[in-house]
């Protein structure tokens, strides 16, 4: 499905990343992985902070042109400091996207990994717009204390994960002309290393969830539609977020619509 395609994979040293990694290995495609630590099943690793400006323009000077998809898998858990979740799971990710297409191919593939947890996107627009306003060069900091995501409850992740799929779906055509298409993919809770952080954030909301699941999900029920969303079969999906959450969505807005 990827055969002798070029892929980017962020996050390919554990989790999910590793998973697709391995798949669009197995596929044929040549894998080029980013990540702080080393990861298999790649042909080339880069290591870089993905939410430091200067590290991540080091980082595209130095990834090959011509590359047939960008998976933007790196994340921060909500259990990590609020500025560096902001940072790396959307600032940082825009950033490297948006520096890095002028160097894809044309008809090229774009995959963010956002979340479950934008579920509650449309409820949120002002922080939303606000967050995306931001760069990189801006105040991070000060904007989680103006908007207190700095107290308990992993608000900083929701609101990371909601504005990337705003953004997503915002850039369904902006690439047209190259052919370059962006989608996402909203897993739910995935039995990887930072499972535990997830729990521990979110206590009984995470319980809940949990008890309405049939089980957690698996990162190979993820990859694979990572992959097809890199592949050239998905050319006319656009702007879409794909929930991959063993019907958790679907429960939340049944749910919603009861009354």
């Amino acid at each position: 499905m990827n055969e002798g395609r070029t892929i980017i994979v962020t996050g390919a040293a554990s989790g999910i990343g590793a998973r697709t990694a391995r798949l669009l290995s197995e596929q044929g495609a040549r894998v080029i992985g980013v990540d702080r630590n080393d990861a298999d099943h790649c042909e080339t690793v880069f290591k870089a902070d993905l939410s430091d400006r200067a590290a991540i323009e080091a980082l595209v000077a130095q990834l090959p042109a011509g590359a047939h998809g960008l998976a933007n898998i790196a994340g921060l858990p909500p259990t990590r400091p609020a500025e560096q979740v902001l940072k790396v799971n959307m600032l940082g990710l825009r950033h490297l996207t948006d520096a890095l297409v002028p160097k894809l191919a044309d008809g090229a593939s774009i995959v963010n990994l956002a979340s479950l947890a934008g579920f509650g996107w449309p409820e949120a627009p002002d922080q939303i717009r606000a967050l995306l306003a931001l760069s990189l060069d801006d105040d991070a900091a000060g904007f989680v204390e103006a908007n207190g995501l700095d107290q308990p409850g992993g608000r900083s992740y929701f609101l990371s994960k909601e504005a990337l799929v705003v953004w997503t779906m915002q850039n369904r055509w902006t690439w047209r002309e190259r052919g370059i298409r962006m989608n996402a993919v909203s897993p739910g809770p995935v039995d990887t290393p930072i499972l535990p952080d997830f729990i521990e954030t979110l206590g009984a909301r995470a319980e809940e969830d949990m008890r309405v699941m049939d089980r957690p999900g698996m990162p190979d029920d993820i990859a694979p539609i990572v992959a097809f969303l890199l592949s050239e079969g998905s050319g006319w999906i656009r702007g879409a977020n794909i929930p991959v959450d063993g019907g958790m969505s679907s429960h939340i807005l049944c749910g919603m619509h009861e009354h």
